[in-house]
């Protein structure tokens, strides 16, 4: 994790210098704000990235002297074919009509988000088909 946490306190460093200059130099409030925003969204996870890359042992991603076969592990189960991504698909889609062509399609677009979301839960949780 010490390389993602190099690279984002990196992106974050980047933003805070882009700020303080563009801050300064534009006097515009918007566009300072959003590249605190960003330094922020760079400071924060990589602060707690390097955090636990400091009390975690060290993986073979971040030794430059390992081989392929140690970075190789078991590989996990994949999830079966599920329709509950389509149908929140589907409810997504028709939340966003709403706001095209009319409230009424919200009704329909949340019930199948609230639906998709409690079928991929329990298929989740039972690890089988619903």
């Amino acid at each position: 994790m010490k390389v993602e946490a190099k690279l984002l306190l990196g992106l974050g460093l980047f933003f805070g210098l882009m700020c303080a200059v563009y801050w300064n130099w534009s006097l515009e409030n918007a566009g300072g704000v959003m590249m605190f925003a960003g330094m922020l969204l760079g400071f924060l996870p990589g602060a707690y990235f390097y955090w636990w890359s400091r009390r975690m042992p060290v993986r073979p991603e971040d030794d430059p002297y390992a081989t392929q076969a140690q970075g190789a592990g078991v590989v996990g189960s994949f999830p079966g074919t599920s329709i509950w991504p389509f149908v929140l698909g589907m409810g997504a889609f028709f939340v966003v009509l709403a706001l095209v062509f009319g409230i009424w399609f919200l009704v329909p677009g949340l019930a199948l988000v609230t639906w998709a979301a409690l079928g991929g839960t329990a298929e989740g949780r039972r690890g089988g088909h619903v």
